[in-house]
């Protein structure tokens, strides 16, 4: 979900919130969201998590106390946030965090869904790469 879609809400305010692991985004149509930092690693746009086609994404896991390092602006249509584990390569476009704020229930409910049937629990460590699976790190 690259780019900006024309006529979507934009937002008004970013906020890190350290302590609590949340990014508080409100939106020019009045939504306000607080992303967890972990369901945005988990549902990073980036080749490493998303794969390079349909069906090679990488179940992220252990994810549950990443916190934000950095949020570099990308323009004037996303953010680039550096996690403490390390991964920095997902780009968040504008339309992507109101997706993911918008849909935060069924996110975690797929989330959910997907560690079960890999039989993994949500704090199990990443296998090999200390985090990274893309083999380009």
């Amino acid at each position: 979900m690259a780019g900006l879609k024309v006529g979507a809400p934009t937002p008004q305010s970013i906020t890190v919130h350290g302590q609590s692991r949340v990014l508080e985004v409100g939106f020019s149509d009045g939504a306000s969201f607080r992303i967890p930092f972990e369901l945005m690693r988990v549902y990073s746009p980036s080749a490493e998590v998303q794969g390079h086609g349909p069906g090679q994404e990488v179940l992220q896991t252990g994810k549950r106390e990443v916190t934000l390092v950095e949020l570099e602006s990308v323009g004037n249509y996303a953010v680039k946030p550096v996690f403490s584990d390390g991964h920095e390569s997902g780009i968040y476009s504008w339309d992507l965090l109101y997706e993911l704020g918008a849909k935060q229930d069924i996110l975690w409910a797929e989330y959910e869904r997907r560690l079960a049937s890999a039989g993994v629990d949500r704090d199990a460590p990443m296998p090999g790469k200390g985090g990274h699976a893309c083999a380009s790190h």
